[in-house]
């Protein structure tokens, strides 16, 4: 099985504070439903009120994250899933649930994991 990422920056959700309602019912329904399915591993949203920081080797602490990650925000799902395909299946829920179109990812396969 592989871990697939599918997420969706917060810029790509064009909802109204009238519709989010809605929209995070229709999202939680599609996390209970890959929750029952067995394919759930962890999921969330960036705090984007908390600035990233960059922590090197020794333990210093940046005040900035790295310049090519600076618009990571939204929402992300990770999902085991046996097939690609099974990815683009529950990416396209998503998308409904969220009303903005997802990416999917596949993390490398980890032996140990």
């Amino acid at each position: 099985m592989t871990t697939y990422l599918i997420s969706f920056p917060s810029a790509a959700m064009q909802v109204s504070n009238d519709e989010l309602p809605d929209v995070s019912a229709a999202s939680r329904a599609v996390v209970r439903e890959a929750k029952d399915a067995g394919v759930w591993v962890f999921g969330g949203a960036i705090d984007e009120s908390i600035a990233p920081v960059r922590v090197s080797g020794d333990g210093e602490i940046e005040d900035s994250g790295y310049p090519q990650t600076a618009e990571i925000a939204g929402g992300y799902a990770l999902l085991r899933l046996p097939t690609y395909d099974d990815a683009l299946t529950w990416a396209a829920k998503f998308a409904a649930a969220c009303r903005c179109a997802q990416e999917v990812r596949a993390f490398r396969f980890d032996p140990e994991s």
